[in-house]
């Protein structure tokens, strides 16, 4: 029914009429964060905004970081890829510029991401699966073969071998006879967000940021078209935060940044001009959008306070990326028109650049076809929409102005808490982001579970029947063959005397604050010193970064107080520990390199609610040391959590390991982005139950309680 008020009718008249007929539940409707969004905005709402007459192109940038915008040119389509080998990571990137690609978003593996060799014992499982595999500056120059550097903006999502990987890219420049100043791109290069969610660090977190610093200092001296660093709250977003979290943390990570270059000397025009943000876009359309808006407002006002003597200072310049965690197993097609939401909201918020997700991310690494339709998403918005005619086409929106103000007012408050707490740097160290991000990521879980936040075919109408999609899947024992013989030839070949120098004099500037290590680190890729080998050497001098897991309790909990099903499971296990003198034990593992660790913090939370014991394994375990942990707490049950597709090679060893410590009656299920096409395999091992994304998690809790019961009553 559409209600039409009388001409003449006042809004409280509407109101009155809404209220009557549907309830006040449809006057307004709240965010994640506690924004209040309302049902309908007038002229009322925007009276007084401080920026609502701004234009495009000027302070504080509100409707937009260039005057002309899209109208001049549109914003820069990238594709973040890397596949297994550099020889196939170049082809894919010669057929994505030949077909309208604007940029290069290279994606390394997880082994080179944490510094390690791909001949060391520790990540077999991880060379070539997430992306490239880099080791030395060979392999970046066979990664961009026929690629010339001074034309193509290349952007690396590198943070903690940051260091190497970007001195790799520079001496392979030189090797195509171009020069490091016309190198244009972007490395990621934000260790803090590292500490917080992602956790591909190395060091420390202080030294980790004089890297920061030093990289910072080099490129704004040598590197004038190159980023230094792309400050990330895409990973915030990824790992649980809502918008304006996501906008505040990453905000307030860049004050930080801005802090640290300050403390090489650096004026502030020197090197913000160069800062770039990296920011994730979900399914709350309208929220999005203005998150950009607000994020140009706030670091605009961040910057002024560092008396910045060019506009061009205060810019907040950006890349956006569709989301990953939005992306659905189940009835996968529907992402391809979520990420076209997602890649529409970037675009009316004004983002610089974007990559838009494959539709298939949420079970294995992007096909051609699924990349291909993701990158011609983009085209289609640019050539046939009509969007890019019309700059900020939201500007004076009683709605968008209104909600962008309330994003302003919200995170400003979350920036003074982290202000408060002395600067990002000391709100790290502190735990506090992680926290208020845990416990987001857990109560929105439990609402997905519950049905009250809606997933279309996951919670609500759900496909009647799906055939098997095909997928990518890497076998990465050719690549790691290749990447170890090429180390073994490059080693052999290399005047080693000058290699093991060059790696004396880094070892020796890592021991001296007042070096430059990405000076001596270029010299040592000229060497021939290897990504590891440069890594060891720093973590000599500064130790590897070690972390142990901690979970928050009873916000999962929280959201089924009243539930009869939940009360219901929470007695079975009760009536466990009743029976057998003590509660269901849990071990939750993260094997191999991979960092994303928000579905394992989720399930160990919400175990630990339901009243298992939960033990959390170190981040980064080997599959013998899982078991190891597994057998030495005498758990019932392991549940190993996979992301990196590394489930195939590492799950049989935490079997095998279990059998030989004479544990082979503990449960082992798996739960993560697993292929269906991988479920016969790893139930063929004994895995007990393997749960896949969208899985309930009461659901998997009443599976793994029946087996961990018929389990014990077998041995009784």
């Amino acid at each position: 029914m559409t209600v039409k008020p009388a001409e003449g009718a006042t809004l409280e008249d509407w109101q009155a009429t809404i209220e009557r007929q549907f309830g006040a539940d449809h006057l307004e409707w709240q965010t994640e964060e506690g924004i209040r969004v309302k049902a309908l905005y007038t002229a009322d709402d925007i009276q007084g905004l401080p920026h609502i007459n701004s234009l495009p192109g000027f302070a504080p940038f509100l409707r937009g970081p260039q005057a002309s915008m899209y109208a001049g040119r549109p914003w820069t389509i990238r594709q973040y890829a890397g596949f297994s080998s550099a020889e196939e990571s170049n082809g894919f990137y010669k057929r994505t510029l030949a077909a309208g690609g604007q940029g290069i978003s290279v994606a390394f593996d997880l082994a080179t991401q944490r510094g390690y060799d791909s001949d060391h014992p520790r990540v077999f499982a991880d060379v070539g699966k997430t992306g490239v595999a880099i080791d030395s500056v060979e392999d970046m120059k066979i990664l961009f073969d026929g690629i010339p550097l001074d034309k193509v903006s290349v952007s690396m999502t590198m943070n903690g071998a940051a260091l190497p990987i970007l001195a790799c890219l520079i001496v392979a420049a030189e090797e195509q006879g171009v020069d490091q100043g016309a190198l244009s791109g972007t490395i990621q290069n934000d260790v803090l967000k590292e500490f917080v969610v992602r956790n591909t660090y190395i060091y420390p977190l202080r030294p980790s940021m004089r890297i920061v610093r030093d990289i910072i200092a080099y490129a704004s001296e040598h590197m004038p078209k190159f980023n230094p660093i792309s400050i990330s709250g895409y990973h915030f977003q990824e790992a649980g935060a809502p918008p304006a979290l996501e906008l505040a943390y990453t905000l307030a990570d860049g004050k930080e940044y801005i802090k640290t270059a300050l403390s090489a000397g650096l004026t502030i025009d020197q090197f913000a001009p160069r800062l770039s943000f990296f920011w994730g876009i979900g399914m709350n359309f309208y929220v999005e959008i203005a998150k950009l808006r607000a994020a140009r407002v706030l670091w605009s006002q961040i910057v002024d306070e560092f008396s910045p003597t060019t506009p061009k200072s205060r810019i907040l310049r950006a890349h956006s990326q569709t989301s990953g965690w939005s992306l659905t197993e189940q009835d996968p097609y529907n992402n391809i028109v979520r990420t076209t939401l997602e890649a529409m909201a970037a675009v009316f918020g004004g983002t610089q650049s974007l990559h838009t997700n494959a539709f298939d991310e949420a079970i294995a690494l992007p096909s051609e076809t699924s990349a291909r339709i993701a990158r011609n998403t983009q085209l289609i918005l640019q050539e046939e929409s009509g969007i890019t005619n019309v700059i900020d086409p939201w500007g004076g929106s009683y709605m968008m102005e209104s909600l962008t103000q309330a994003m302003i007012d919200q995170a400003s408050q979350l920036i003074a808490e982290i202000d408060a707490a002395g600067g990002m740097t000391q709100a790290v160290e502190q735990g506090l982001p992680k926290m208020r991000i845990e416990e987001f990521a857990a109560s929105r879980q439990a609402r997905i579970d519950r049905n009250e936040h809606v997933i279309v075919g996951v919670n609500k109408f759900p496909p009647p029947d799906e055939a098997p999609l095909e997928t990518r899947e890497i076998d990465n024992a050719a690549v790691l063959e290749n990447q170890i013989r090429r180390l073994a030839s490059l080693r052999a070949n290399r005047d080693e005397p000058a290699t093991q120098a060059a790696l004396a004099m880094l070892q020796q500037a890592a021991q001296n604050d007042a070096s430059n290590l990405l000076v001596v680190t270029i010299d040592a890729i000229r060497a021939k010193a290897t990504v590891g080998e440069v890594c060891e050497t720093l973590e000599r001098v500064w130790g590897r970064h070690r972390v142990t897991s901690a979970t928050i309790s009873g916000v999962y909990a929280s959201a089924y107080r009243d539930d009869p099903d939940w009360n219901t499971l929470v007695r079975s296990v009760e009536q466990f520990e009743r029976d057998q003198g003590r509660r269901p034990r849990m071990l939750v593992g993260k094997l191999g390199q991979d960092g994303h660790d928000r579905g394992a913090k989720i399930i160990a939370t919400a175990f630990a609610d339901i009243g298992f014991d939960v033990d959390m394994s170190p981040m980064f375990s080997t599959p013998r040391e899982l078991a190891k942990q597994a057998v030495e707490n005498d758990v019932h049950v392991v549940g190993i959590s996979s992301l990196a597709g590394g489930h195939k090679i590492l799950v049989p060893q935490v079997m095998e390991a279990l059998r030989e410590f004479g544990a082979d009656e503990t449960l082992v299920v798996v739960g993560g982005v697993i292929p269906q096409a991988d479920y016969a395999f790893l139930l063929s091992l004994g895995v007990a139950g393997i749960y896949g994304p969208g899985t309930r998690i009461p659901q998997a809790a009443i599976s793994i309680m029946d087996a961990i019961q018929r389990q014990t009553q077998s041995h009784a």
